[in-house]
């Protein structure tokens, strides 16, 4: 027994080996070679650009500043849990992550009239006030009143909730966020007129189409690849140049899947950290909204979608992390893109909760305060206690086997 088990072992052990060969068989670490080739870009930008203009040297000087600062990440940040298509990309991604977080910083201590007009620098067309526009004006259940409602935010919709099945992987939290989501709305439409939405707009056209159908085609994604038997060939053993190229285009896929199983309510650990986890995702969404109508943002600008997508990179392998922490008990430390995706969403929630001084004058609805009262009581109290500590889970017999196995 002890004999199949080495075997099984060493053999797990091999292929992880030959895998990470085959990924360095593609990316080798030239640093003293990166660090000549970005010296001379530098030098010869610097040369190339003497602008009169004041601030496009200025624009041009922080854009430098940015491309070296991810350079650099590149090249001597720590590892994250991916290394598809390679790590060097998600080092990167942890390095915009670090400026994105140093952006909501500086935005922070800003005043809400200087942080309005700095979006400007961004796009001449910002810093406008923003006309008021309501979703809950037509809410008879017509053909008409529907059309009217279904324009790109649709497809934008749908396509959302595909990328979040992709980061959390499990149809039960993707399904409760998306509820919950619309109880914020209502919630939270005394404070923004865009929450005020006719009751088919929230619970036909969001949850039950563009919601589920991105759940729906996540979950199919998930599936696929969690089913797909994985072999990989380095580019020296590949003789064709058919193979080659498939073998190239493979790099963009995973190198394995990771079925995340949560287990919500198996321990303390697992609950807490889950419904925390659930917490900062719905705070990231609401902070979309928030942002948008604080710094006189439009909807539809693409500015919206650069956030929305360099948000969906740091949460890949964020949410990995998170669930290694909570479901690895030898797991004592969280991973430095998770640590920063919390402190990215925190930021961002001072940041709308500083410029919201003297923008809501209306008070939440008695309905709304009690309602949410009783939801947290439940979460953080009541439930806990009944499923720790009233009727704790017990252990089964079944661990101790495993272990001889």
């Amino acid at each position: 027994m002890t004999k199949v088990d080495d075997t099984v072992v060493k053999t797990d052990n091999t292929v992880e080996k030959n895998t990470h060969i085959l990924d360095e068989d593609i990316f080798h670490p030239h640093t003293l070679t990166a660090l000549v080739i970005l010296l001379a870009l530098m030098f010869y930008a610097a040369t190339r650009s003497n602008y009169e203009n004041t601030a496009d040297s200025i624009k041009l000087g922080l854009l430098a500043a940015v491309a070296c600062f991810v350079f650099i990440g590149m090249l001597q940040f720590p590892d994250g849990p991916f290394v598809r298509p390679s790590k060097p990309i998600w080092r990167a991604v942890l390095s915009l992550s670090v400026l994105y977080q140093l952006c909501l910083v500086f935005l922070l201590f800003l005043n809400k009239d200087d942080a309005r007009q700095f979006m400007k620098y961004f796009d001449p067309s910002l810093g406008i006030e923003l006309p008021e526009r309501s979703y809950a004006d037509a809410c008879v259940l017509t053909k008409e009143n529907v059309m009217n409602q279904l324009d790109i935010f649709v497809i934008a919709h749908a396509v959302g909730w595909f990328g979040k099945t992709l980061i959390l992987r499990d149809y039960w939290m993707c399904w409760i966020i998306s509820i919950a989501f619309e109880l914020c709305e209502y919630s939270l439409e005394h404070q923004l007129n865009n929450f005020a939405e006719c009751w088919w707009d929230h619970w036909i056209l969001d949850v039950l189409l563009c919601n589920w159908l991105g759940i729906a085609v996540g979950m199919k994604f998930c599936q696929y690849f969690s089913v797909k038997q994985y072999s990989w060939v380095g580019f020296k053993q590949i003789k064709s140049l058919r193979g080659k190229a498939k073998r190239a285009v493979q790099q963009f896929t995973p190198r394995e899947w990771t079925r995340y199983e949560w287990k919500t309510t198996s321990t303390p650990k697992n609950y807490f950290g889950t419904v925390l986890l659930l917490i900062v995702f719905l705070q990231c969404e609401l902070n979309c909204f928030y942002l948008k109508y604080l710094l006189w943002v439009p909807p539809e600008h693409p500015i919206n979608t650069y956030r929305l997508t360099i948000l969906f990179f740091f949460a890949l392998p964020g949410a990995r992390e998170v669930y290694q922490y909570i479901s690895d008990s030898n797991c004592k430390r969280m991973g430095a893109h998770a640590w920063l995706l919390i402190f990215n969403i925190m930021t961002e929630t001072l940041v709308c909760l500083k410029f919201s001084e003297n923008e809501f004058h209306a008070t939440a609805p008695m309905v709304v305060k009690v309602g949410w009262s009783i939801a947290f009581s439940v979460l953080f109290i009541f439930f806990p206690l009944w499923r720790f500590v009233i009727h704790p889970v017990k252990k089964t017999e079944e661990e101790p086997l495993k272990k001889d196995e």
